[in-house]
């Protein structure tokens, strides 16, 4: 006969209604846009990664890209679309996006900003609700990085394996 300890039980449940507390709370403000031609700065809290204006944990690189940027801007919005984001609002120089995770789905934005005279894409990706988001924005921005960098070096005819 197979027993299951109290405790698991106990564990399972604190954390099913901590993530139902959290599911529940009020949505933060959506990002409208840039400010001042930047994105918004992070908050302090760990939630929010940009490579515009923020600094310390909060800070990641930019999006670095050659040849011209509508290629650049095409190819990212394809990518986006693929790993399961919508488009909100799309401009010349800047995409808001969204993403809703598979199993509380929790909305986290994620904006672009297109600097062509630096061949740069600015990034932020911040979670709408709660304080932590257990490195899931991190995660997402780098995923968004590697394919992004991939798919530029296929279409330069580079193989990631000749790097």
């Amino acid at each position: 006969m197979i027993t299951i300890k109290p405790m698991y039980f106990l564990i399972s449940g604190l954390m099913v209604f901590a993530m139902l507390i959290l599911s529940c709370a009020p949505s933060g403000k959506r990002p409208v846009g840039m400010a001042g031609g930047k994105l918004a700065p992070c908050p302090e809290s760990p939630n929010c990664v940009s490579s515009e204006g923020s600094s310390g944990s909060n800070q990641i690189e930019p999006l670095t890209f050659t040849g011209r940027s509508e290629t650049a801007w095409i190819r990212l919005e394809r990518i986006v679309l693929g790993m399961g984001g919508t488009i909100e609002r799309k401009e010349n120089d800047y995409m808001g996006i969204t993403f809703k995770t598979t199993l509380f789905r929790f909305v986290d934005d994620m904006e672009l900003r297109m600097d062509a005279a630096n061949q740069l894409i600015h990034i932020r990706s911040a979670s709408r609700v709660g304080y932590w988001d257990f490195g899931a924005n991190r995660r997402r921005v780098e995923a968004l990085r590697h394919k992004f960098r991939k798919e530029q070096d296929q279409s330069a005819g580079i193989s990631l394996d000749d790097v």
